[in-house]
């Protein structure tokens, strides 16, 4: 096991500039995931800790030593891609074990590790199997342990889930979080999936356009956001946004949004009377004022009309607009709602977040 150290990396294609002065450490053991949309450069950082790809200017460091100018064998790195590269006239035995016997491995040793992590992934039964005769979660298991019997530094994942149907891929992260806590060995996981990264992570990484936005731990992320992207990128449904200006009075700080109501701003709130922002509330953080007619003035509450509603089963998700802006809540209560219905809609308190409308920082 060995933590892994990104210093001011940065990577040009050409004259696209597309990984910005990254900085992350990854302490021995950790599970971190890189997450962020499509283009962000996390798969690309990704195979420059692998070696697949150069880096422009930085360095890369496994177990303390930098590894810019190693080749890929020699960094002690396993990868387990999204496509699974097996070789398809290779028994799964001979597919996990095929790194061994290019490294002339002795052959009891090499059968004794494939054993050992055919038993730890469940594919004992299958090792005489043909990837061709595996469901896409058996070639998945097959692909990992294959890195496992390498007994890598560093385990790396480029979005091994994404051809996985909804069911199995819940079922694969929940595997692959308890083989991390099995093995204990730092992992660095590729994924545009933020639930996949809350549910895996002992550290998220958040990148857009190839820059770290946050990193930090799942709930410190969800909790205390940094500015506006990190806000609605993290959580599903994704954050509310309403448009406001923020007022300072003898009742504290209070955001006075387009329709005219009151909303009391978090606690914490920094920023000066009459900047423009955005406050910020979860779907599940917001309370349904119940026995009060929608038009009646009510403290610390927004007057909204129901728009859709789709009931989970365990939760009833209902989009609604609050003046020019749509609402997303999220209830345990199954509510029965009409379409065009008015209701008044209070944010839980404390549950609250304040960004400023021009820069999208985080006001706290």
């Amino acid at each position: 096991m060995a933590a892994v150290a990104i210093r001011k990396v940065e990577k040009f294609f050409g004259g696209t500039h597309v990984i910005r002065g990254v900085d992350i450490d990854i302490p021995d053991g950790q599970f971190a995931v890189l997450v962020g949309p499509s283009g962000c450069g996390k798969s690309t950082l990704l195979r420059m800790i692998a070696g697949l790809e150069q880096i422009t200017h930085g360095e890369i460091a496994i177990g303390g030593r930098v590894v810019n100018n190693m080749q890929p064998k020699q960094r002690d790195v396993a990868m387990v891609f999204q496509n699974y590269a097996l070789y398809p006239h290779m028994t799964v035995r001979d597919n996990m074990a095929f790194s061994l016997m290019l490294a002339n491995a002795d052959q009891k040793k090499s059968e004794a590790k494939v054993h050992a992590a055919a038993e730890i992934l469940g594919l004992t039964p299958l090792l005489d199997r043909f990837p061709r005769q595996l469901s896409g979660g058996q070639r998945q298991r097959v692909a990992m342990g294959r890195a496992i019997v390498r007994d890598p530094q560093v385990f790396l994942f480029d979005e091994p889930l994404s051809n996985l149907d909804a069911k199995l891929r819940v079922q694969m992260r929940t595997e692959i979080k308890e083989l991390h806590q099995r093995l204990r060995t730092t992992s660095v996981y590729v994924t545009h999936d933020q639930i996949e990264a809350m549910t895996m992570a002992d550290q998220i990484v958040v990148m857009r356009d190839g820059v770290v936005e946050q990193r930090g731990a799942p709930l410190e992320l969800y909790d205390r956001p940094a500015n506006l992207f990190v806000a609605g990128f993290i959580g599903s449904p994704a954050m509310n946004f309403l448009a406001g200006e923020l007022k300072r009075g003898p009742l504290g700080a209070q955001v006075k949004l387009k329709e005219g109501e009151m909303i009391s701003a978090p606690p914490t709130t920094a920023g000066d009377n009459g900047q423009a922002v955005l406050l910020g509330v979860r779907p599940e953080h917001w309370q349904l004022i119940n026995g009060v007619a929608p038009t009646a003035v009510i403290a610390d509450s927004v007057r909204a009309r129901v728009k859709v509603i789709e009931p989970t089963g365990a939760d009833t998700l209902v989009a609604f607009a609050a003046g020019d802006d749509e609402v997303i809540g999220v209830f345990r209560e199954r509510y029965e709602f009409d379409p065009g219905q008015e209701v008044r809609l209070r944010p839980e308190s404390g549950k609250t977040h304040l960004f400023d409308a021009a820069s999208g920082t985080r006001l706290a």
